[in-house]
C-alpha cells in the first residue's frame, strides 16, 4: 500500500533538494557588490513616500482578494469531486451543481453590482441628454458660459 506513494515522495523529495540545491548554488556563484542604489526600496520606478498617516489601499483591492479567495476555494471543492465523481453517481452530480449554481449566482451578483469594474461609472443619464465632458474642449467653455 505505502509502496504507491513512493514515486510521489520521491519526486517531492527530489523538487525540494533541486530548489535547495539551485538557490544555494546561485547564492556562492552571484556576485556581491552592493551599492547604495541596489539597497534602495524600489516600488514602481518612484521613491516610496508615504504619508504622516500612512498610506491605505484602495478597498477594491480588498474586493478583489476576497472574490479571488471565494473562488479559490469553490476551485478546492471541485477538485476531490472531479476525482470521485464516478463513485458519488447521480448524487454527487446533483450537489454539484447546486454548489457551481450558488457560485455562479453569486458571481453574477458581484458583476450586476459593478464589483468586477475597477474604475467608477459615470452618473446614469437620461436618453439624448447632453453632459459637459461630451463636448469638446473650448466649445465646453462657451457652454459654461450661456
Amino acid at each position: 500500500m505505502l509502496r504507491d506513494y513512493l514515486p510521489i515522495v520521491m519526486l517531492a523529495a527530489l523538487a525540494v533538494a533541486f530548489a535547495v540545491v539551485s538557490r544555494g548554488l546561485s547564492h556562492l556563484v552571484r556576485p556581491n557588490r552592493p551599492n547604495p542604489v541596489k539597497l534602495s526600496p524600489y516600488e514602481c520606478g518612484n521613491d516610496p513616500v508615504r504619508l504622516p498617516r500612512g498610506e491605505r489601499f484602495s478597498v477594491k483591492f480588498y474586493v478583489v482578494a476576497m472574490l479571488f479567495i471565494i473562488f479559490d476555494i469553490e476551485t478546492i471543492f471541485l477538485y476531490p469531486w472531479a476525482v470521485t465523481f464516478r463513485q458519488l453517481g447521480v448524487f454527487g452530480l446533483v450537489e454539484m451543481a447546486l454548489f457551481i449554481g450558488l457560485v455562479f449566482i453569486a458571481y453574477a451578483y458581484i458583476w450586476r453590482k459593478g464589483g468586477l469594474e475597477w474604475e467608477e461609472r459615470p452618473p446614469e443619464r437620461q436618453a439624448g441628454e447632453l453632459h459637459a465632458t461630451d463636448i469638446p474642449g473650448p466649445v465646453r467653455e462657451s457652454a459654461r458660459a450661456r
